[in-house]
């Protein structure tokens, strides 16, 4: 039986100071928190489908196995480098090594019951789609549609208003090129031109257009 797709979420350890720092800036450190964490909760709840294995690809390294996230969701580390470079590393691995947050016992216990397992997954050669967690609109209907187009192209991306990127997705028929995500301008208008520029040989498919949160004004 084949592999199923993987839609793996970027996520940081929603603690103030590490997340949405632009947003952070307008309702204070706090409030920008506790709405990345509601955001988060949500998010993974509508997100979870049997037609794709959930993972969640933390950053930083060290909070991999915290008692935040799901401990029944596999997840895995982002790693050092910009954006690019982690995004790659998913790509490439889709993922290899995977961690599992074994829940406590039974009736709680505290986050240090808590133990990670590593699970050994398959490598590039299954489809990925890759997204961050701060898009309030997404929905299971625009995940399956992205992966739909994936079973007629090489790569699949979900513009943004601004110029980059909710959603990128690769078919995994084969490996994603070395030179994936060299020079792009991460956070300006010209993040998914400079994206597509890296994948000229490849058939890529644009689906929905959706908005991330970066300051007060994006909230829904």
């Amino acid at each position: 039986m084949p592999a199923r797709p993987r839609l793996v979420v970027m996520v940081k350890d929603p603690r103030p100071g590490r997340v949405k720092t632009r947003l952070a800036t307008d309702i204070g450190a706090i409030p920008a928190t506790w709405w990345m964490r509601h955001q988060l909760r949500d998010l993974l709840r509508r997100l979870r489908d049997p037609r794709w294995d959930l993972v969640l690809a933390v950053a930083p390294d060290g909070a991999v196995a915290s008692p935040v996230f799901p401990h029944d969701l596999a997840r895995v580390a982002q790693g050092p480098g910009d954006l690019g470079d982690r995004m790659g590393r998913v790509l490439r691995n889709r993922p290899s090594n995977v961690h599992r947050a074994a829940p406590g016992p039974r009736g709680g216990g505290s986050g240090a019951a808590r133990r990670s397992r590593r699970v050994e997954q398959t490598s590039w050669a299954v489809p990925c789609c890759i997204i961050g967690a701060d898009i309030p609109g997404i929905t299971r209907t625009h995940i399956a549609r992205a992966f739909k187009a994936l079973r007629g192209s090489d790569a699949v991306f979900g513009p943004a208003p601004d110029g980059g990127y909710w959603l990128i997705g690769m078919r995994g028929v084969r490996p994603p090129p070395p030179g994936q995500f060299q020079g792009v301008r991460w956070s300006t208008e010209h993040a998914l031109s400079d994206t597509l520029s890296t994948l000229p040989d490849h058939r890529i498919t644009l689906v929905d257009t959706l908005r991330d949160v970066d300051t007060a004004a994006d909230l829904p």
